[in-house]
């Protein structure tokens, strides 16, 4: 009898130390895929920017050729 507690509480210490060996590899798992995602993030933030650059920049061209502003040829 006096065995069994023992072998009971080295069995639950070894569940405990596989349950933390699984959690830190998941841990790890996560850490990498959030490490991807904020890379992802950071070249789509990039691309947003430059994108709204080029736009900023046609803006001006944009407006000079709307027909809305534009003069009818036979005036």
């Amino acid at each position: 009898m006096r065995g069994q507690p023992e072998n009971t509480m080295e069995s639950r210490l070894t569940d405990l130390e596989i349950k933390v060996a699984f959690q830190e590899d998941l841990i790890e798992t996560l850490n990498l895929a959030v490490a991807r995602q904020q890379q992802q993030i950071d070249l789509l933030q990039a691309q947003f920017r430059a994108l709204y650059q080029q736009v900023r920049a046609s803006a001006p061209m944009a407006a000079e050729s709307d027909p809305q502003h534009e003069i009818p040829p036979h005036y």
